[in-house]
């Protein structure tokens, strides 16, 4: 008996790790687009007027990756909650939070321009995940009952605000910003411009009702129980976003609308927003997630056990494949007669330089690179995990990776 609780609890962290190594692999599809895909520095992918299948759902496809991401880490700060007490949870989140701000701002911005005067400072997932543990740090002191209602409220209530905005380049325009409109030119503050992409109420919401899942895989729920719920959550949020995208009234203010095609209105049906995430959007990508969650409870096979290396250390793959990418990206434009300093020092994200108009490869080339630097950091990220998993319980910095 004792034996198979061990290998039941294995297997319910493995899920998570396996979604988890999962979405950072195809998180990282996205981020090769973004250097190599030539109509990227054309058209937008999800432009229903140029846009193509593969085209378009190689990036909605990617949209799976924050929202999962912002869950999984409500659930394991719900699971370090139940190990370690409150108070170190606490202390843990706000910490860790601090550092992936930091983390954003210095070294995440450097490697997406390889500009170290920082013209600009990109604001975007980690950033979210920073500010979003750093306030979770302080909200799981709140009763159970009103946090559960705030992080329901955040998700499905924020598209409310949609139609406030505040502008100009002051500090009420910057706090509205990183509550809930994103700023894509950014704001001007002395030598400093922020640019902010993922604002914050959102994503606390998405990270608050992960932390409730959470208790789903503390030692007092059985498989059974966790099963059916996750289905249950799953299947709720995929049939919800189908009723309410269908009815066109609230949850995304971009409605979807019938087009020429069958095909085009299928994208129209599927193309929600993602900046800020719209209720729409979250119960999009994260139904799914919650069922590969209800389904994924068994041994690993030879594949998974790849992929699932991947999972378990997921913020050291994603600092370095940015680097990587964009570095293999300063290569290909000069392999292809582009000024290499094209890819450099850039002052504006890398598909809108104007100087890059032209460059880039067919999306089969895209998807040949990815793989190439999908296996290329799998040796670093096996290395890494195995000293993870050695010295976890000695040196705790290796819980910030």
């Amino acid at each position: 008996m004792a034996t198979t609780l061990t290998a039941v609890k294995s297997r319910r962290i493995e899920s998570i790790d396996l979604l988890r190594g999962f979405i950072i692999i195809i998180m990282s599809l996205d981020h090769v687009r973004d250097y190599f895909h030539a109509y990227s520095y054309l058209h937008d992918p999800t432009d229903l007027q140029h846009t193509t299948a593969p085209i378009f759902f190689t990036r909605w496809i990617t949209h799976y990756c924050a929202p999962t991401f912002m869950l999984l880490a409500g659930i394991s700060a719900c699971l370090y909650g139940a190990k370690n007490g409150r108070k170190a949870l606490s202390w843990f989140l706000f910490t860790r939070g601090l550092w992936l701000v930091a983390l954003e701002l210095f070294f995440v911005t450097l490697a997406w321009t390889f500009n170290p005067h920082y013209p600009m400072f990109i604001l975007q997932v980690i950033w979210a995940f920073g500010i979003s543990m750093m306030l979770l740090s302080l909200l799981i002191h709140l009763p159970r009952t009103i946090l559960l209602a705030l992080g329901i409220l955040l998700v499905a209530g924020h598209n409310l605000l949609d139609n406030i905005h505040v502008s100009g380049n002051d500090a009420g325009a910057f706090l509205w910003s990183v509550l809930h409109e994103p700023n894509f030119s950014g704001f001007h503050f002395g030598p400093f411009r922020p640019v902010i992409g993922y604002p914050v109420l959102p994503w606390l919401g998405i990270i608050i009702l992960g932390y409730f899942i959470g208790n789903l895989y503390t030692s007092a729920t059985s498989y059974e129980t966790r099963h059916r719920s996750l289905r249950t959550l799953g299947i709720g949020s995929i049939l919800l976003f189908i009723l309410l995208r269908w009815i066109n009234v609230y949850g995304d203010d971009d409605h979807w609308a019938v087009q020429q095609h069958w095909l085009h209105t299928l994208f129209s049906f599927l193309n929600t927003t993602k900046y800020p995430p719209s209720l729409l959007f979250t119960l999009m990508t994260l139904g799914p997630s919650l069922l590969f969650l209800a389904y994924a409870e068994k041994p690993l096979n030879r594949f998974t056990e790849g992929v699932i290396v991947f999972g378990r250390v997921p913020m050291f793959f994603y600092l370095l494949h940015i680097p990587v990418i964009h570095g293999l990206g300063v290569a290909a434009a000069a392999l292809t007669g582009f000024p290499a300093a094209n890819m450099v020092n850039l002052t504006t994200w890398v598909t809108s330089n104007e100087q890059l108009r032209g460059y880039g490869f067919q999306l089969a080339i895209v998807y040949l690179i990815w793989i190439g630097v999908v296996l290329l950091l799998y040796p670093l990220c096996l290395r890494f995990s195995r000293y993870k998993q050695a010295n976890q319980g000695t040196k705790k910095w290796l819980s910030y990776f």
